[in-house]
């Protein structure tokens, strides 16, 4: 299958809604937009830019694993 985003004017939204109920499951799936899809895409361009960039701070399995055992350590008392 194949995709594609519409971008329209929300009075034509029920027009367009009828002709494509037109088709059957087989042919047509509509599948919900994520409405945090632009947030989402600049907060992950922003972290690929730090990334690539080299201003990102990296941590080893090892390191997440110390920090975690850390800040779990002093809330378990």
């Amino acid at each position: 299958m194949e995709a594609i985003r519409l971008e329209f004017q929300p009075e034509i939204k029920e027009k367009i809604l009828k002709v494509l109920s037109s088709f059957s499951s087989d042919e047509l799936k509509i599948i919900p937009e994520d409405p945090d899809f632009d947030n989402n895409k600049k907060k992950v361009h922003e972290a690929y830019t730090k990334l690539k960039s080299g201003t990102s701070k990296l941590y080893t399995v090892e390191e997440v694993d110390e920090i975690l055992e850390k800040t779990i350590s002093k809330y378990e008392d």
